[in-house]
């Protein structure tokens, strides 16, 4: 990037820190969103609640006046034909040197009333120059000290036409006008500087095909792998009397789930025993580690030995406390391995593993470790399956090749997303929840209801219960601008503002309205240690009301928990809702959930009606598929569901609102793997070209 014009040595460092080396990292790093300057207006039919667009025409000389030391303020005045503006800019003589007077210029920002004169505080602004049009739609860069968007703006602009130019198209042109697809060059200029909002749609659908159509790649020819792989055969088993030492009966969808393992593991050809890859998908508390446990009792009763990962010591734990009660009273032993598990402990472990005296092992991502072996690894367990990325999964099952492979996710999907998402994997769904489970009654306010969610709080903390509070972010968030999202474009909804809760004020803010409650503060930024720390407590009763972001979506498991409020519900995906929704509800009190939202119109009102009314959650995400498209599945608001999936990034396909391309992505794919296994024929040479450079940069790992 340094040969450019304007990067220097300075700027090369500053935009390095945004991850920017090279012209291609320049045209690769993508608006985050995009300000609709093109719908200009009027100063008398301006809006005070959003920002907008307005030509005017300078009027005045600009006068600049030093407020304080270190503060200076310029204005001037402009008109249009329905009146006349302040035009407000902090610290920036150098306006004028920008603004003569009778110039017309395009603004963009947001009115207010300064002693009943219209006033327009440091808007962004553009030259108009009759027959040279502008941007309807500019973009919005992510930034870093130093480096500002009219300047990454330029630099992009200068470079889109000849990168955009000489890329080279990867898909081929039978698959492209297949399925309706802009050319790569045209998708490539047209997300950095669309010239309308339809060509901004078309581009993000054929860059959001493009990654799903590799991931869908990558999971064709892990397919064909999976087939091949061999496995271990388990001896018939009688699995009564695990059964009876437990307090309840299954449900269908679990003893369907169990017949699955059963069938996979035991019934399997004794001539050419094939290797389990099983995915079991179902709601939070749908009894998903119950069959996991029965499986690792069929894995040991046949001589193996089997082990499960957690993606959290917390939970890892629980995990351990709940198998460990019903395995030792079957002769099983169990242990748990951990970060924070001594040095000695840990040393035993990996000995006594190595040599078959431990049958199960649970813990975190500590069972990755080159030091521990098994002696007889028969059955790999993943817990929170989205939360670990397909090399993670594969280190551990290395550890024997012939080893099942079963892992678990609490995201509710639609059958047919199951399909292709987890294409390397046969999926067991779990559409029942067990007897006893009470519904978590669901309301939708607004904030003019804070007191009374106040008096709600502390009124449950009275009656012995304990309380979530999600926001979707951690600290304030300085850009409070309003802008469109690339979703919000593409869908021609209107536009919204950032202004959203964080944790951290929020929590503040709590305790000083609530000093008979004992409230902590939970976010990704902290260490994994002091995150534990204040769950564990959390789960002990010792805090009343935990104030999150989305970390405590997979956690542990808090029977006393009774209400569940999340802020600007709008911004989460419907699994992400129903997900938290479903971190209370599980003990014996009635529990209940708040979605806090003051946007009541179009997709967010109607899918928080979903959220009111709805509680299957794969019903709920065959309705969000249908009202948002596969957003939720990629994306989501904290980690993402599939971002983690060997390291492939999606930056768009949460932005299309084409809910049947991703399974026209996935279909493509394994109609090409299925054409031409190896893409060996010369039409798929940039393809597999391109496969390779994602699979190798990402490093992730497909055997």
């Amino acid at each position: 990037v340094e040969s450019l014009n304007g990067v220097g040595k300075t700027r090369q460092a500053q935009l390095k820190r945004l991850g920017i080396s090279s012209v291609r990292d320049l045209i690769k790093y993508y608006p985050r969103a995009y300000e609709n300057r093109g719908d200009v207006k009027l100063l008398s039919e301006a809006s005070f609640e959003e920002s907008n667009s307005f030509l005017l025409v300078v009027a005045t000389s600009v006068r600049t006046a030093n407020i304080r030391k270190g503060l200076s303020i310029s204005k001037f005045r402009a008109f249009d034909e329905s009146g006349t503006v302040e035009v407000v800019f902090f610290n920036s003589p150098f306006v004028k040197d920008v603004f003569t007077v009778g110039a017309q210029f395009r603004f963009y920002g947001k009115i207010s009333l300064s002693k009943n004169l219209l006033q327009l505080n440091s808007p962004k602004y553009e030259p108009y120059i009759e027959g040279k049009p502008l941007l309807d739609l500019v973009p919005v860069y992510p930034l870093t000290e130093g480096i500002s968007s009219k300047y990454l703006e330029k630099l992009i602009s200068s470079v889109i036409d000849e990168a955009a130019t000489s890329v080279v198209d990867f898909l081929p042109e039978e698959l492209r006008l297949e399925n309706s697809l802009s050319a790569l060059s045209y998708a490539i200029r047209n997300v950095h500087f669309p010239t309308d909002k339809d060509a901004l749609s078309r581009s993000i659908r054929r860059l959001a095909f493009d990654e799903m159509f590799i991931f869908g790649m990558a999971i064709a020819l892990n397919s064909q792998y999976k087939k091949r792989s061999d496995g271990i055969k388990f001896a018939p088993c009688d699995i009564k009397p695990f059964l009876d030492l437990l307090p309840y009966e299954l449900t269908n969808s679990q003893k369907q789930a169990v017949n699955d393992i059963y069938k996979d593991t035991v019934l399997t050809s004794a001539k050419a025993p094939k290797a389990m890859s099983r995915i079991i998908v179902g709601d939070v508390g749908s009894g998903k580690t119950v069959l996991s446990a029965i499986a690792m009792y069929i894995c040991v009763k046949s001589g193996y030995q089997a082990t499960l990962m957690a993606p959290t010591e917390i939970l890892a734990r629980q995990h351990y406390q709940e198998l460990s009660e019903i395995y030792s009273r079957l002769g099983i032993s169990c242990e748990l391995l951990c970060g924070n598990t001594s040095a000695k402990e840990k040393s035993r472990i990996y000995q006594d593993a190595s040599q078959g005296k431990i049958n199960v092992i649970v813990g975190t991502h500590a069972l990755i470790s080159d030091n521990l072996s098994f002696q007889n690894l028969g059955l790999v367990v993943t817990d929170e399956q989205h939360r670990f990325g397909v090399a993670q999964r594969a280190k551990l099952k290395d550890k024997s090749k012939s080893a099942h492979l079963l892992v678990m996710s609490a995201t509710p999907i639609p059958r047919t997303l199951a399909l292709t998402m987890y294409g390397d994997l046969d999926v067991s769904r779990l559409t029942e929840m067990p007897k006893g489970r009470q519904r978590v009654d669901t309301f939708v306010v607004d904030e003019g209801y804070r007191a009374r969610i106040n008096d709600f709080i502390k009124k449950q903390v009275m009656l012995g219960g304990q309380c979530y509070v999600v926001c979707p972010s951690i600290e304030r968030n300085e850009d409070g601008a309003e802008c469109y999202d690339a979703l919000t474009i593409t869908q021609n909804a209107k536009k919204k503002t950032l202004n959203l809760k964080n944790a951290v004020e929020y929590a503040e803010s709590l305790k000083a309205a609530l000093p008979e409650c004992n409230i902590a503060c939970l976010h990704g930024k902290m260490k994994a240690k002091e995150k534990d720390l204040i769950m564990s407590s959390f789960a002990s009763g010792e805090i009343d009301v935990i104030v999150s972001t989305t970390v405590i979506e997979v956690g542990v498991n808090v029977p006393n928990a009774t209400l569940m409020i999340v802020e600007n519900a709008e911004r989460f995906g419907l699994s992400s809702l129903h997900q938290l929704r479903g971190r209370v509800g599980r003990g014996q009190k009635k529990s209940y959930c708040i979605l806090v939202s003051d946007k009541n119109i179009g997709n967010a009102y109607e899918r928080l009606e979903v959220m009111r009314t709805v509680y299957d959650g794969f019903e709920i995400a065959e309705r969000d598929l249908l009202i948002r498209g596969p957003g939720d599945f990629f994306s989501g608001n904290s980690d993402n569901n599939l971002r983690q999936s060997g390291g492939f990034r999606f930056d768009f396909a949460s932005m299309c609102d084409d809910s049947q391309l991703m399974e026209l992505a996935f279909s493509s794919a394994k109609k090409v793997i299925a054409d031409d296994r190896y893409l060996e024929k010369d039409d798929n040479y940039l393809l597999k070209k391109r496969l390779d450079e994602v699979i190798y940069v990402n490093q992730s790992n497909i055997s």
